[in-house]
């Protein structure tokens, strides 16, 4: 979840691992640290905060131009948000520095070993003791600091990113991973390092993306070669090319990257339908099943797994396969699963989804249903990601950077990725004849259309969000596939505006929550014309007798419901399973709102990170 950047060449190190940390920063903000070296002098600078805060001490601070830097963003797992706790860790004997990303499990006995053996600690993170234990094994065994690192790392329980200095040999940096992503970025006179590519992005498009146990040394003018900790052997990099530009990171006019973001959706969803939506025949091609043909009536279940929104757009697809397949469906929380010793066989289906592809939960998850013989499918975002490369087959959303911490185009291009994969299947299974493919085709090429004539109501939303900004409690109540879109609608605004906000269907309502409502509730209420509209009518009725405050999303012509609330959102006219794709605008643009009223970080809200690449 912390952000790590790392740079060895010719260029001012200082000014590229600065703003590649800025860009980072959506991964961690806790605080904030920076290791700086020319070779002959070194520097390290922290700070509480952010990382324009660190840029400040740095400018104000700073006297050498350094052509090797370290640094790091971090969210607080071990110890508290504070000077003393960031990164970089130096060694006892202040020859080592070390940026981490993960947690070492083991922490504890290793600390009381080098505490017996006159260590001491400066800070309360695992990440100090780290860095200690290479020291300890260097020194004790004469080794370089590669031999170190990488006998350390097999003495360690947990998972690690990390990049290590030694400053008796200021040619090289060494780079680790296990379970936290990093990734090297190579051009002709240096290396970057990276928790992603967004550091390095407008420098090179040549990157390595480290495997698990896999770590290299990084010295200008040689080659990589990339050892496994688990096998003993090196091996010749795997070389990508990124496709996302330097643009696609940057806000464009827009005042927070997730306005920008939910204002991207149309294109976004434009993308994940490029190349799959055939239009001369109205079929779905996915590379992705073409091996599975034969295979997909052997499939007994579908398990749908992910976390946080990505779990909420498996809701959705449980709605769809089940209607459009009839296949059964089961939706798991990751940590859930992966502790819950589920029953799986190579009956199963398993679909695991992530925005990153590198949700530590999603990760193992989806390894104990490999281990247990079911076939598994990714939907993920980040080409190359490990979710991407330990699934059999998959499917990428192709949505673009999503910088924003609070999910918005990741959660429609999961859902845009579950409507074909559901159509698709359908068409194989022939659950569905060629008309109603058909017709299912055009309203879904239709969707980023409709969404771009939604966002056009945002000022009309934006008045809406005064119903909300004072409020400490919020309802959001769906039914059927809109379900799941009340469950997101209320993640978002108890995400960025930090008001306690929960999601229901709407008959379960009367079944404890209604007991809340009076006239400070705020119920939001997706009353849409399809799905069980005169029993939502109903729980309206109910809520406006209590006094509560109504603002209901619904379908464009509607009058009932729109009498009924204190204020209204419409949406576009689509088949059921469409709504979600739509119901979903309004709320993404009502918790921004309802944030930027409270005044509060939108882009970073307090406590959370984009990826979360720890348990």
């Amino acid at each position: 979840m912390c952000g790590i950047v790392g740079y060895i060449g010719i260029e001012n190190s200082k000014d590229v691992v600065l703003e590649g940390l800025k860009r980072l920063e959506y991964r961690g903000y806790d605080s904030a640290g920076i290791f700086l070296s020319n070779g002959e002098s070194h520097e390290t600078h922290k700070v509480k905060g952010g990382v324009d805060k660190l840029k400040e001490l740095v400018s104000k601070k700073s006297s050498i131009n350094s052509n090797i830097s370290i640094a790091h963003t971090r969210w607080a797992t071990h110890g508290l948000p504070n000077k003393n706790n960031a990164h970089p860790h130096i060694s006892n004997s202040g020859e080592l520095i070390l940026v981490h990303n993960g947690i070492i499990e083991n922490y504890d006995e290793i600390k009381k070993e080098l505490i017996s053996r006159g260590y001491q600690f400066n800070s309360d993170t695992d990440s100090e003791i780290l860095i200690n234990l290479i020291e300890e094994i260097k020194i004790k065994d004469k080794l370089t600091l590669f031999e170190a690192v990488k006998v350390a790392l097999s003495q360690i329980v947990g998972a690690y990113g990390l990049v290590c200095f030694d400053k008796n040999n200021t040619e090289s940096l060494v780079v680790a991973r296990l379970g936290s992503p990093l990734c090297i970025g190579i051009k002709k006179d240096g290396f970057f390092v990276g928790s992603d590519a967004t550091p390095f992005i407008d420098s090179t498009r040549d990157v390595i993306y480290l495997e698990d146990f896999e770590m290299t040394e990084l010295k200008c003018g040689s080659s990589i070669k990339i050892y496994n900790v688990k096998t003993n052997e090196f091996t010749s990099p795997n070389i990508e090319t990124l496709k996302w530009n330097l643009e696609s990171i940057q806000k464009g006019g827009y005042s927070h990257f997730m306005l920008k973001e939910i204002f991207e959706q149309p294109k976004a969803i434009e993308n994940t339908f490029s190349g799959r939506l055939i239009e001369r025949n109205k079929t779905i091609k996915l590379s992705g099943l073409d091996d599975l043909v034969d295979r997909i009536d052997d499939f007994k279940r579908i398990i749908i797994i992910g976390c946080g929104t990505s779990w909420h757009a498996g809701l959705v697809g449980e709605y769809l396969f089940e209607k459009l397949i009839r296949i059964p469906v089961e939706v798991e929380y990751a940590s859930e699963f992966r502790y819950r010793n589920p029953i799986i066989s190579s009956d199963d289906f398993v679909i695991v989804i992530s925005q990153s592809g590198e949700t530590a939960d999603t990760l193992e998850a989806l390894k104990i249903a490999k281990q247990s013989g079911a076939y598994v499918f990714g939907i993920c975002n980040v080409v190359g990601s490990s979710i991407a490369r330990e699934t059999f087959s998959g499917l990428y959303t192709h949505a673009g950077p999503e910088i924003g911490v609070a999910s918005t185009k990741a959660f429609l291009t999961q859902i845009a990725a579950l409507q074909m994969l559901a159509l698709k299947l359908a068409s194989i299974k022939k659950t569905l004849n060629k008309e109603q493919i058909s017709n299912y085709f055009d309203e879904l090429k239709a969707v980023p259309i409709k969404i771009s004539q939604l966002l056009k109501n945002s000022e009309k939303i934006k008045k809406i969000a005064q119903y909300f900004f004072n409020s400490n409690n919020a309802l959001f109540l769906g039914r059927g596939f809109n379900f799941p879109v009340a469950l997101e609608g209320a993640l978002k605004m108890k995400e960025i505006s930090y008001i306690h906000s929960e999601g229901y269907p709407a008959a379960e309502m009367k079944h404890g929550p209604i007991a809340l409502v009076d006239k400070d509730m705020p119920v939001i209420i997706i009353a849409t014309r399809i799905g069980n509209y005169e029993k939502i009518v109903s729980n309206v009725q109910e809520i406006k007798s209590r006094n509560g405050k109504v603002i209901s999303i619904v379908s464009e012509g509607d009058q009932i419901v729109k009498n009924l609330s204190d204020d209204y959102i419409e949406i576009p006219k689509s088949n059921e399973i469409f709504t979600p794709f739509y119901a979903t605008i309004p709320l993404q643009l009502l918790s921004f709102h309802v944030a930027i009223e409270r005044g509060c970080n939108v882009d970073q809200p307090r406590n959370l990170a984009k990826s979360v690449t720890v348990e």
